[in-house]
């Protein structure tokens, strides 16, 4: 099973969503560490991900055969996190057949109506994972 976690910026958010994917031991599961920029790429190697790669032709050719995409909300909308997410970063996780699990991060002018932005960016980790685990055991 591939899990694609893609993060940019510090690679905060990537970094807590591996950590906690790893944590969950899901058998058969590899997680690639896909970052924008080579920090991000580099925090969520250090949490424990299985491969790691930085920029947008990996997220091109990972994207075609990642069973789940995990990331922020930016990661579908060209321009995101800063310009980080090039335009054809964004068709090619929007074009994958993955199951995507985005976290609302109300950032980048994209807000997401109806969702708290009570949550620190561990409980959305944590919740991003619990709907991995929901999605693999066919709960989601």
């Amino acid at each position: 099973m591939k899990i694609m976690i893609i993060d940019g910026q510090g690679g905060r958010m990537g970094s807590l969503l591996t950590e906690k994917t790893k944590n969950a031991a899901i058998p058969g599961a590899q997680i690639y560490a896909i970052g924008t920029n080579s920090i991000a790429t580099a925090a969520m190697l250090k949490a424990g991900a299985d491969y790691g790669a930085t920029g947008e032709n990996p997220v091109l050719v990972n994207s075609r055969d990642a069973d789940y995409i995990i990331g922020p909300l930016g990661i579908m909308a060209a321009d995101s996190l800063l310009g980080e997410v090039t335009p054809a970063m964004a068709v090619a996780v929007g074009q994958s057949s993955a199951m995507k699990i985005l976290l609302p991060v109300n950032k980048c002018n994209h807000h997401v109506v109806g969702v708290s932005s009570e949550y620190s960016m561990s409980e959305l980790a944590e919740q991003a994972v619990r709907y991995l685990l929901d999605c693999i055991a066919g709960k989601a």
